[in-house]
């Protein structure tokens, strides 16, 4: 009883940091369970330990990478298991939480408000049950509204309303979240040439992948603007996200359309390339899911889309990489830096040093990992470089593509993806924070001199 306590007193000093690490742990343990009993399997089929393990990280990192077939594999049962697991992991932890304890009516206290505002990338405590009110709402009508469209156009595709029923469930889920699996067997290839669908689908990656302040913020501007009889201003972190992730899909689709100009897309009509150029571009910023072979495309488009996928998703979303907030912010400091500029100025506003050094401390650790990921994976699998960074970035930015490879991993290959989707779903700058310690102000400072760069 006294070593429980104790336990219990040693858990109580977690910092939020720890504490968060310890609830995706615990949800990972808790979705490996249920995809390992058997109700989740389809008749005679056994999956080993390690690929249900792996699945269960791919779907509470909503990344999509899998080792197994989910049609041929999982029962409807273990389907429905999948969905819930990238719910989870999309909205986060942490505001299924605060939504049960609110449910229940009790107190959200400081320690709560830390862990949401770290699960959520927020830099205040003001209004974090307010956000996660607004999270959970909105997610859930555009899940509502969406499931009830494509539920009723899949009819089209297949025998029975209760199976286009769940495909259009696991359809929305799996997009809107940015989880990335299908239950197709070909991910969206199917509907390679039925843009409604393609068109439905980016906006769910779309929605999932821009962040949820800017939803909400649209939300607002949208109903409260005339309430309020008031000029409406977007905040700073609105106009950065908003400018930089659609310039990534625009340009996105424009470099991905070029490299294979004289390739893949040759010969193909212009509103065919249009939407393969488009939908890939999307899905990179975590979407996963793919309306093409991507093996067809050039070694060049796969090295670029890994590039995309590096950077990921916004902040507060259900996407990972290093973030569109964090490319720009590292990109805006370095023309400000060579232009002979002292600080970053972004839409008449100035940023603030502290989030620059996150910004390029991000950008380096997620480079060393990421190149350590490859350097492992070049040691013990066969397969190209190009396959190999791809695979890496996809793990480590939670997209879920990959040209083929994912199923013919070693054990130690593919343990070394899931921490990667691990650290992409929590955010390296959370991951980090884990392990810092409180240390006590210096007391003295040494004398400063000046280091020779470049």
């Amino acid at each position: 009883m006294k070593k429980a306590r104790n336990k219990y007193k040693n858990i109580r000093k977690w910092t939020p940091f720890q504490l968060l690490l310890f609830y995706y742990l615990a949800a990972i343990v808790l979705s490996t369970i249920l995809l390992a009993l058997p109700v989740s399997h389809q008749p005679g089929v056994d999956i080993p330990f390690i690929d249900i393990v792996f699945t269960a990280v791919s779907a509470i990192s909503v990344t999509g990478l899998s080792t197994i077939s989910v049609a041929e594999s999982l029962s409807i049962t273990g389907i429905i298991f999948l969905a819930l697991m990238m719910q989870l992991g999309a909205v986060g932890i942490m505001t299924i939480g605060t939504m049960l304890w609110v449910m229940l009516g009790k107190r959200i206290g400081f320690r709560e408000r830390s862990m949401i505002m770290t699960d959520q990338n927020q830099t205040h405590f003001d209004g974090m049950v307010r956000l996660i009110k607004n999270i959970v709402y909105l997610f859930l009508l555009v899940e509502v509204v969406f499931f009830v469209i494509l539920s009723i156009y899949f009819m089209k595709y297949y025998a029975s309303f209760g199976e286009a029923l769940l495909h259009g469930f696991f359809t929305v889920i799996s997009a809107v979240t940015n989880g990335g699996f299908d239950i197709t067997g070909q991910s969206m290839i199917p509907f390679q040439t039925d843009y409604f669908v393609q068109f439905l689908t980016m906006a769910l990656i779309i929605a999932g992948a821009i962040g949820y302040p800017v939803i909400i913020e649209i939300k607002e501007y949208l109903f409260y603007k005339r309430k309020q009889n008031k000029q409406f201003y977007f905040s700073l972190f609105f106009k950065l996200t908003t400018t930089t992730f659609f310039c990534l899909v625009f340009l996105g689709a424009i470099g991905i359309y070029l490299f294979d100009a004289y390739g893949f897309f040759k010969g193909i009509p212009w509103h065919e390339s249009l939407f393969y150029a488009l939908f890939q571009s999307v899905t990179t910023r975590s979407g996963g899911l793919a309306t093409m072979d991507l093996t067809l495309l050039s070694d060049t488009n796969h090295l670029f889309m890994s590039a995309l996928m590096f950077i990921g998703a916004s902040p507060s979303s259900a996407g990972g990489g290093i973030r569109t907030t964090t490319f720009a912010l590292v990109l805006i400091f370095l023309f400000t830096f060579i232009r002979g500029g002292r600080s970053v100025k972004i839409f008449h506003r100035e940023v603030y040093e502290v989030d620059l050094n996150k910004a390029v401390t991000v950008t380096f650790f997620a480079i060393m990992v990421v190149f350590t990921a490859v350097i492992m994976l070049t040691l013990f699998e066969p397969f190209s470089l190009d396959a190999i960074i791809f695979e890496v970035t996809s793990a480590f930015g939670t997209v879920g593509l990959s040209l083929g490879i994912t199923d013919e991993l070693s054990t130690l290959s593919k343990i070394i993806l899931m921490i990667l989707m691990f650290i992409g779903r929590v955010g390296i700058f959370t991951f980090l924070l884990v392990f810092r310690r409180k240390k006590e102000p210096a007391k003295f400072n040494y004398p400063r001199e000046r280091m020779i760069i470049g």
